[in-house]
């Protein structure tokens, strides 16, 4: 089975449209799958002790609820983005962290719509969103919590992930890779989302399984932007596409017999 890359452009893209496009042109010139955004209706989802606290940003001191507002894109610039999506020949999709969030990717027509880790128990949120075709990221969650998600949701696809940014090499926990293709694989696919800086683990969990891969992606870390550290720029997104497609090629059947390349050898080497 093919693995299906999701370049996470998230918020970095600061809230320029421009730059949203440029990581677009990188995700598709790399041969990901899917670019993903970040849709959010900020005075419902953001705390209301969190709202006006203050956020140095480069466009000034604001609150932070002014801040998740200025990074939000409207109708019109999906409209530019779903264009600009088909003319590179990449679908793209969101996570919702609210219902109308949910609601305005619905109306897009997108192939998933995600529920990120920090949503995994908003239980209205998931109800709303059963029958929908979606994926479950579960971050900062416990078994008994990723259990009643699921229950709700019935996700297509339940991504590993540790809400670390960047993560350690000790937080990846990449084994509950198995935990979650024995509990869930026979009713979704299992993937990983990873927040680590470096792409090996990545291709780990390629290697163990996972039939999804996301990462986030940045024009250059050293950008503005709490997750532009655990981003892969353009020179390793391409690396990293194309280790996992030798991957791919690389795992076989696991059925032992003799390759076409052996048989000389046979010859050569046992006469």
């Amino acid at each position: 089975m093919s693995t299906n890359v999701i370049a996470e452009i998230g918020g970095n893209h600061n809230g320029s449209l421009d730059i949203a496009m440029q990581l677009i042109d990188v995700a598709a010139a790399a041969g990901c799958d899917y670019v993903k955004f970040q849709k959010r209706t900020p005075h419902l989802c953001v705390p209301e002790d969190q709202q006006k606290k203050a956020k140095q940003t480069p466009w000034g001191t604001m609150s932070y609820l002014q801040y998740r507002e200025r990074m939000e894109f409207d109708w019109q610039d999906y409209l530019l983005i779903d264009a600009h999506c088909k003319k590179q020949g990449i679908q793209w999709f969101a996570s919702a962290w609210d219902i109308p969030a949910a609601e305005f990717l619905s109306g897009f027509g997108v192939p998933y719509i995600k529920v990120p880790s920090a949503m995994l128990t908003n239980w209205e949120l998931l109800e709303h969103l059963y029958g929908e075709t979606t994926i479950l990221s579960t971050g900062m969650s416990i078994p008994v919590e990723i259990e009643r998600a699921v229950s709700l949701l019935w996700p297509d696809v339940i991504m590993h992930s540790t809400s670390t940014y960047p993560c350690p090499p000790e937080e990846l926990n990449l084994r509950c890779l198995y935990w979650l293709q024995e509990k869930y694989g026979e009713i979704a696919q299992i993937g990983y989302s990873g927040h680590e800086t470096g792409l090996a683990p990545t291709l780990a969990a390629v290697a163990m399984g996972a039939t999804w891969v996301e990462r986030h992606i940045t024009l250059d870390r050293s950008m503005w932007g709490s997750d532009q550290a655990a981003s892969v720029e353009p020179t390793g997104l391409q690396r990293l596409v194309h280790d996992i497609r030798l991957i791919e090629r690389s795992l076989g059947d696991g059925i032992k017999r003799i390759m076409p390349g052996e048989t000389e050898k046979i010859l050569s080497l046992r006469g």
